[in-house]
């Protein structure tokens, strides 16, 4: 009995620590990474979120850009940060569903090395020409591009981004030769596109759409199972007779492994009452966003459906990042 009573005072002694640091916690402003530059779509979704979050836990969440390796660099440094809830990043869909499969020394299992809070927006892609390409519709580009073999190019973010992917996977699904064009980044991309050195490219439609809205580049599908709020005549890939041809970019938020469950808790009711504020959903919204809640299982699920999913696409076409 007395050996019984010796091992539960160790055990309580031993959690006491943790049940002060979750009491007290935040006792400290927070660090959201963002893992890429400023001033984009990532960004703009990362400071919204950080202003909610920080009305609900006391303290301010601060904004870190670390970009690099298409985002991989930023979560890297929040999955081997210490899991004392101080530290969060907002990934993308590559760094967590394709980068597992086409970065050769991946620096974080996803599924192990993170812990996943919730998933943040989803934001739905957008296939637009330049206006000097002859086509007016997706069945006309299709056509097009079947006619002219090899004849039409895209441009993209990068080898191993959505927005390379997205058009392989148009490809496959339409059966078209289309010859793709990487850059370092969306706005090298998109100058060219907007200067005709590349023919079209799906992007993110907050990317695209001032210069739609400007008609400097013609729309003519969006990659979603439904129709955007900001560009709600343009068709979907669904309706166009594709609709496998799915590439909505979204993004989550996570930490690194391990983080506490009472901490986790708190973290995770703080980004979802962000999420559900009306003042988020209308910044959101005005860039083409899509509020996304989520439970971390249910994160977890959507995950692996999307690593699937990305997965197949990267192993059908053999692309491996240098």
């Amino acid at each position: 009995m007395r050996f019984l009573k010796s091992v539960l005072l160790l055990l309580l002694a031993a959690a006491v620590p943790t049940l002060a640091m979750a009491q007290a916690y935040p006792a400290k402003p927070l660090r959201l990474i963002v893992p890429f530059p400023a001033g984009g779509p990532a960004d703009i979704f990362g400071r919204f979120l950080a202003q909610g979050m920080s009305a609900h836990l006391g303290q301010a969440v601060l904004i870190e850009n670390v970009s690099g390796v298409g985002g991989v660099l930023g979560v890297e440094r929040a999955a081997k940060s210490a899991p004392d809830g101080y530290t969060l990043a907002l990934n993308s869909a590559s760094t967590v569903a394709i980068a597992p499969f086409s970065v050769p020394k991946m620096p974080y299992d996803p599924l192990k090395d993170l812990t996943l809070i919730t998933t943040v927006v989803r934001v739905p892609e957008v296939l637009a020409v330049h206006p000097a390409l002859p086509v007016n519709t997706l069945a006309e580009l299709l056509a097009f591009a079947k006619a002219n073999p090899g004849k039409v190019n895209y441009g993209s973010a990068g080898s191993g981004s959505i927005t390379h992917l997205a058009g392989e996977l148009l490809k496959a699904e339409a059966g078209i030769n289309l010859v793709h064009v990487p850059y370092k980044g969306a706005a090298p991309a998109v100058n060219d596109l907007l200067g005709g050195q590349v023919q079209m490219g799906i992007f993110d439609v907050p990317v695209l759409l001032s210069h739609i809205r400007a008609g400097k580049l013609k729309a003519l599908a969006i990659t979603s199972g439904r129709r955007t709020t900001t560009l709600p005549e343009v068709q979907t890939t669904g309706e166009g007779g594709y609709p496998k041809v799915l590439s909505d970019n979204w993004y989550g938020l996570v930490g690194p492994a391990g983080i506490p469950p009472a901490i986790l808790k708190r973290l995770h009711a703080a980004a979802i009452a962000a999420l559900k504020a009306p003042e988020l959903i209308e910044q959101y919204t005005k860039v083409s966003g899509v509020p996304m809640p989520s439970a971390p299982e249910e994160y977890a699920v959507y995950l692996v459906q999307e690593q699937k999913k990305w997965g197949a696409v990267v192993k059908a076409i053999g692309f491996k990042a240098e």
